[in-house]
């Protein structure tokens, strides 16, 4: 597929990085010579320096025949008018933009062809305050991902010393939960992965994703460590778009409170928000975060636009007494460094961004997708549709699907029921297939295995 990615920012960049894996036909188009210079030293891309939005430089890029463009700017206003010109001029079948303001996205009526020629819009703020909201809502996880509809999640957690099942084989967890269907889908020990089999045993530490049936989530979770009990007080330093978001759609749950340093936005986030309280203070100033009894918070979240400071703050919430601390961080190289030592999860931007994007650009009817461990691997929800005759999959025994490489089926959702991948499980029509995919250079044959073919037999 050819792809022209708009930006060569961390989300370009990630984003060109996920998919020169792919045997995409990538180019990255940048004002920043530097940044493109970069990109092309890592991977096997072309690039054009240039104005993103000028009619010009899009040809250059090949907006001509292009499938898809990208549009992932810092800037608003330019990933519009580069759709729209990529629309007008050359007709580029599918246009995906960032925006950054509600004041856009809020207002869907703006994205069609008669107005905006906008095909799919990526928040990034909406995505990331989404995502820290689950993890919120699910203490101790790492990484919550919904699937069809939320009936089925797969969740990372880490696993404890004292967990029932640490140190034991992973087939013990049917021994320890007969009436719960689960499986492991991925462990990542070190930071390196491993295929769970069987007889793989638990370690303490271990990073460990597993999907199950929502209601059955936190009896699962039991066997690998212990509960926190619910988080109550939630302190959010940083009172931009993600804290505002966050904020909103925690006060009526949890007791919220924001600490922003500019007077005016305290001003405007107290108008706004309902039953938040907003403090005008630096979140790294000792004296203010002890005497809003720090120690009594259950989850301290830096929220910043500054790497920096959000990683002080954190340690000084942590130091102080905070339960739990999550971390925004827009520097990849930061992510591994600081997450499990003081801070307990460190969020990055552009994996939420990232698995927004995928979802749009896989092709057959990928209706989610999610990168995991930062882009080690991925995990997709696919519809399956067709026949027994124009079908790879339906119709068939899982141990009987021709899978790609490094690729497992973790579950199926049919209707309302759930069926954890088990090799005699048959695909039917319509089933969410939920499956993993380690080796990213099977992408394309795993796309294709869920498209219906017209003469297939």
């Amino acid at each position: 597929m050819k792809i022209i990615i708009l930006g060569a920012n961390k989300v370009g960049a990630a984003l060109a990085e996920n998919l020169a894996k792919e045997a995409n036909d990538l180019t990255v188009v940048d004002p920043d010579a530097v940044k493109l210079r970069e990109l092309k030293d890592r991977m096997d891309i072309a690039t054009v320096e240039g104005q993103v939005s000028y009619p010009g430089v899009l040809e250059s890029a090949g907006a001509k025949d292009a499938d898809m463009l990208i549009a992932i700017t810092d800037s608003d206003e330019v990933n519009l008018i580069a759709c729209q010109i990529a629309f007008s001029l050359f007709r580029t079948p599918k246009k995906i933009c960032r925006l950054r303001s509600n004041a856009y996205v809020e207002h869907e009526g703006l994205f069609c062809p008669e107005a905006i020629p906008i095909d799919f819009v990526i928040s990034p703020e909406e995505e990331v305050s989404h995502y820290i909201k689950s993890l919120i809502d699910l203490p101790d996880s790492l990484q919550v991902m919904d699937f069809a509809n939320g009936k089925v999640q797969l969740v990372a957690v880490r696993a404890t010393k004292g967990g029932p099942l640490i140190n034991k084989e992973i087939s013990a967890l049917r021994e320890h939960m007969p009436n719960v269907d689960t499986r492991v889908a991925a462990i990542f020990r070190k930071g390196e992965a491993i295929t769970p089999k069987g007889n793989t045993i638990i370690e303490v530490e271990d990073e460990v994703f597993f999907l199950a049936a929502t209601e059955n989530i936190r009896h699962v979770m039991r066997e690998l460590r212990h509960i926190d009990n619910p988080y109550k007080k939630i302190m959010i330093a940083g009172g931009g778009n993600i804290g505002e978001r966050l904020a909103a759609s925690l006060e009526d749950k949890y007791q919220t409170k924001i600490i922003e340093m500019d007077l005016e936005r305290c001003k405007d986030l107290t108008e706004r928000l309902r039953s938040t309280i907003v403090l005008h203070g630096d979140a790294s100033d000792q004296d203010m975060m002890i005497g809003e009894n720090i120690e009594d918070t259950d989850v301290f979240l830096a929220l910043t636009n500054n790497d920096e400071a959000n990683i002080m703050s954190s340690l000084l919430a942590k130091r102080k007494g905070a339960r739990k601390v999550m971390t925004l961080i827009a520097n990849p190289a930061y992510v591994d460094l600081v997450q499990s030592g003081e801070i307990d999860i460190a969020i990055s931007p552009q994996q939420a961004t990232l698995s927004s994007l995928l979802r749009h650009i896989r092709r057959g009817d990928m209706v989610n997708v999610y990168s995991l461990r930062h882009g080690a691997a991925e995990a997709m929800e696919a519809i399956a549709h067709g026949d027994k005759n124009t079908s790879k999959v339906v119709g068939k025994k899982i141990e009987d699907i021709d899978l790609p490489t490094g690729t497992t089926i973790g579950a199926i959702v049919r209707d309302d029921k759930v069926f954890i991948a088990h090799d005699d499980v048959v695909i039917e029509i319509d089933d969410h297939v939920i499956l993993f995919l380690f080796d990213k250079s099977q992408i394309a044959d795993l796309e294709r295995l869920f498209q219906v073919g017209v003469t297939f037999f």
